[in-house]
């Protein structure tokens, strides 16, 4: 629904709850020059209008142009201050602080302990989908560390005819993407499993037609370079891939041959840097058809292998 305040289309909130506030362009703008002089990114606090008070990007630029215009926020302008000078003092992202974080065409709830989603990751599932013989609707995949349900939430939507599981360590993400795969109504055709990489899908090992995984790919003494926003808030466990960043890798592609169907893909993200160790141990592992696929800059952050056959 969207409602028509002056001269600028402004999405109409859910409902008209207590935080909701009407305020002209020009209020809301010296607000915004107001809080950008207490520090941080412009597209940071841009963000939190559109996810925490509802104010598209697209809106927030055509108020430059319509001073006059009134504006409908979700949130009150002091609850929105609250939440971007708590991330300021403390670095905690503003995906957890609003709750919600956008992934290709879904807004995914998130928490403290589970991974936010990145952008790059979206291409993992384009890739798996691409590559996927279209032949084979019926597919049982696997998600291995699904965090918040991200991957495995995309595919069950793109292949509505298959089978999928989703491997998580942790409770708190486990219980993270419980609830969002109950959001999409998807946990009747995806289980998930808690435990370690391919050791909870045993009962389904050699009948896995596609794997895919965003592990743990930093390597430990790097982590201390990440932005605190990273490196103090987001879950170690998701992030920490060993001293040379390729513990979980490892793991996953020692696994393979044993977890996947013959012609089975496996599919992984990596760091940018890692592209030829993690072909090695592809090609160690005894998986066919190896390929290097690149992120949004170009750079190559995807690798894909296949089970052969014989």
């Amino acid at each position: 629904m969207v409602s028509q305040v002056g001269t600028v289309p402004v999405p109409a909130p859910p409902a008209d709850g207590p935080d909701a506030l009407l305020i002209t362009a020009s209020e809301l703008l010296a607000w915004r020059r107001r809080l950008l002089a207490l520090g941080g990114e412009a597209s940071a606090l841009d963000w939190l209008l559109d996810l925490g008070g509802g104010l598209r990007w697209s809106q927030l630029q055509a108020l430059w142009c319509h001073p006059e215009a009134e504006v409908r926020l979700q949130r009150s302008l002091e609850g929105l201050e609250a939440l971007w000078r708590r991330h300021l003092d403390s670095h905690e992202p503003l995906q957890y602080l609003v709750g919600r974080c956008p992934w290709r065409d879904l807004e995914l709830p998130v928490a403290p302990g589970v991974l936010i989603p990145r952008q790059e990751t979206e291409l993992l599932v384009d890739l798996a989908l691409s590559l996927w013989p279209s032949g084979r609707p019926q597919a049982r995949w696997a998600d291995l560390g699904t965090g918040s349900g991200c991957l495995a939430i995309a595919l069950a939507r793109s292949l509505p005819a298959s089978r999928g599981f989703a491997v998580e360590a942790s409770p708190e993400a486990l219980a993270q993407a419980g609830a969002n795969l109950g959001r999409w109504e998807l946990q009747d055709r995806v289980s998930l499993l808690a435990g370690d990489w391919w050791q909870p899908l045993a009962p389904w090992w050699g009948a896995l037609d596609l794997v895919v995984s965003n592990p743990p790919y930093i390597p430990s003494a790097t982590l201390l370079e990440l932005e605190p926003v990273v490196r103090e808030h987001e879950p170690r466990l998701a992030l920490d891939g060993g001293p040379d960043g390729l513990a979980a890798i490892r793991s996953i592609v020692a696994g393979s041959l044993r977890g996947l169907a013959p012609s089975g893909l496996l599919l992984l993200e990596h760091h940018h840097d890692q592209s030829e160790a993690v072909g090695e141990l592809l090609l160690a592992a005894g998986l066919e058809r190896l390929a290097v696929h690149s992120d949004l800059e170009g750079l190559p952050r995807f690798a894909s292998g296949w089970r052969p056959v014989g």
